[in-house]
């Protein structure tokens, strides 16, 4: 069939792409103001959280959207929306912006470019009560993880910096040592207790739906080594103190799981086996 000149035009296509470039758009101001001045003014971050709420809403008007790149929008959209509610709280929150919006912005641009690959052709997902509640505690511990792991990454930074003794631009915007910590494993804790509600509610829905317990697939499976090694990093810290570099590396591997779990299986699915 012949649309607007080109055989088989499929004008979704443009769209989505139009869509992503628009929402990337909105979050490269934050960014880029992130990057010089360590903050971002309130309307620069709401521009961003509208632009990625904005389009991930659009995605989510249909069945369950099962492709890398709208997973990818997905935890951008809300790692904004709950690092500006918790930063509501916790001002201190505010210093990991140079980290978080380059970060979210990067993430944005992946999608971006990802966005053109098909999402596999497996059960879609229905919009059930179950469903819903698992999907919002594995999108909020991975928005957790996202901004712990970015608060340990300031950790390490200022560290290194610490340990040459000389401070660069780029250091003297992050938080200092004592006050990324304190984040890092404040938001390590509320990150443990989802994922724990979230390993929960996945064995719920598979003994709901199948009779069964829970399912060791890939997700499963590094999502409760993720539950260990953060739950490790936290007991050691209680009981021995553990922080600095060696909390840090811990919390980025946790990070890393989570990410192998959720995003990660996509990217293999969707992108690797095509």
């Amino acid at each position: 069939m012949r649309q607007s000149g080109v055989i088989g035009y499929n004008p979704v296509v443009p769209a989505t792409l139009a869509f992503n470039l628009l929402a990337v758009a909105t979050l490269v101001p934050a960014a880029v103001v992130a990057l010089r001045r360590g903050q971002v003014p309130v309307a620069l971050a709401a521009l961003a959280l509208g632009g990625a709420v904005a389009w991930t809403v659009l995605q989510l008007s249909g069945p369950w959207p099962t492709g890398f790149s709208a997973a990818l929008w997905l935890t951008i959209a809300a790692t904004l929306a709950i690092g500006g509610a918790l930063a509501a709280v916790d001002r201190r929150l505010m210093s990991l912006a140079i980290l978080v919006f380059p970060y979210l912005a990067a993430l944005g641009a992946l999608a971006t470019i990802w966005s053109r690959v098909p999402a596999s052709t497996g059960a879609v997902a229905p919009w059930t009560g179950w469903f819903v509640v698992h999907v919002l505690f594995a999108v909020a511990t991975y928005s957790l993880a996202t901004l712990a792991a970015l608060a340990g990454v300031a950790v390490l930074i200022q560290q290194h910096a610490l340990k040459l003794r000389r401070q660069t631009a780029f250091s003297r915007l992050l938080p200092a040592v004592s006050v990324a910590e304190a984040l890092e494993f404040r938001l390590l804790v509320a990150c443990e207790v989802v994922l724990g509600m979230g390993l929960a509610s996945g064995t719920a829905i598979e003994y709901v739906e199948q009779g069964t317990g829970a399912v060791l697939d890939h997700k499963t499976v590094f999502s409760a080594l993720a539950f260990i090694a953060i739950g490790f990093l936290l007991l050691a810290h209680r009981r021995s103190g553990l922080r600095g570099r060696r909390a840090a590396h811990w919390a980025l591997a946790g990070y890393l799981l989570l990410t192998l779990a959720y995003p990660g299986v996509k990217f293999v699915r969707d992108v690797l086996m095509t």
